[in-house]
């Protein structure tokens, strides 16, 4: 592997130090699996447990444990968060292509670096897209259904930072689309609690990518890019612990409704899954710092472990 002052060669500023894009992938499939963000891979994490929480959680509603199907949808949700996050993001850098180029962290991407055309990418983007289907196929009628219709929120998002201070808004609305779609390809249809589930999602979402956004900030302003971390500056850790309060109660919400018929001790498991991740957004909004980007690096990547809480206990109550 080639590499430049110590760096592998082609390295985006933002990667995981040590992936296994730049250390194991073949070198021609390296930028587009960095045009992909394998080699970031929070942002699978972060699409991926909204899809874990709906299917868990109306797998506990129902009362019938977990089954062969519901393995099939917990890994093809996995595969299918992978693959649409990597379209999501190939679609966000085509579109993005001369503000990543601005930008001090992002100049290094495939596109702006110049490791794959534009034409290259729209291809690996379809190429992404159609296998996500194949998999989408698999889940009944409904839940193919609110698929697609999801294509909707992936298409706005990237342009959402030129016309309102709230493009965190529209990345919760495609990243947390999983839990109304998983409820309804294990449970047959939408649900409330799925809706309260979405809507906690986007409150969480609002929290981990305005600290994410601190990053970027001071490029941001110069260029006319707009965040929810330049809208609220200094007040910032009064707004994250809003959705804080709004995450756990949402998620609290959504658990009681779907699991007021279950046992008891599904129930309690559930609300100590939202618990145990306001506990964890509490611990990082300790440590914020959002003059360090370092830190506001390291703390959104820490949401994997606080989705993950939830995820680990819905999943006990579908067992308990």
């Amino acid at each position: 592997m080639s590499e430049v002052g110590g760096t592998p060669e082609g390295q985006v500023a933002d990667a995981v130090r040590g992936n296994w894009v730049d250390r194991l992938a073949p070198p021609a499939t390296r930028p587009y699996l960095r045009l992909s963000r394998a080699d970031r891979p929070i942002g699978t994490w972060l699409l991926l447990l909204p899809c874990w929480w709906g299917l868990f959680l109306a797998a506990a509603s129902d009362g019938g444990g977990l089954g062969a199907y519901d393995l099939w949808l917990f890994a093809g949700c996995a595969i299918g968060a992978f693959l649409m996050r990597g379209a999501g993001c190939t679609w966000n850098d085509i579109t993005d292509r001369d503000i990543d180029a601005a930008v001090t962290r992002t100049r290094s991407r495939p596109i702006p670096s110049g490791q794959v055309t534009v034409k290259q990418a729209l291809a690996w983007l379809v190429a992404q897209s159609l296998v996500a289907f194949l998999i989408l196929l698999t889940f009944n009628l409904n839940a193919i259904l609110l698929g697609i219709a999801s294509l909707a929120t992936v298409a706005v998002y990237p342009f959402a930072k030129r016309f309102t201070w709230w493009p965190q808004v529209f990345l919760g609305l495609a990243f947390n689309w999983g839990a109304l779609l998983l409820w309804t390809a294990q449970a047959g249809s939408l649900g409330w609690p799925a809706v309260l589930l979405y809507l906690g999602g986007i409150s969480w979402t609002l929290f981990y990518d305005t600290i994410y956004a601190h990053q970027d900030r001071e490029d941001d302003a110069l260029i006319g890019v707009k965040s929810t971390a330049r809208l609220f500056a200094e007040n910032t850790g009064l707004w994250l612990r809003g959705f804080l309060i709004a995450t756990v109660l949402l998620l609290g919400l959504a658990a009681l409704m779907a699991l007021g018929q279950a046992s008891i001790l599904a129930l309690v498991l559930a609300l100590a899954g939202i618990w145990g991740m306001g506990w964890h957004m509490l611990w990082q909004l300790q440590r914020l710092d959002i003059d360090d980007p370092g830190v506001c690096l390291r703390l959104f990547r820490s949401n994997r472990d606080a989705g993950l809480i939830p995820a680990l206990f819905f999943a006990l109550a579908a067992l308990a």
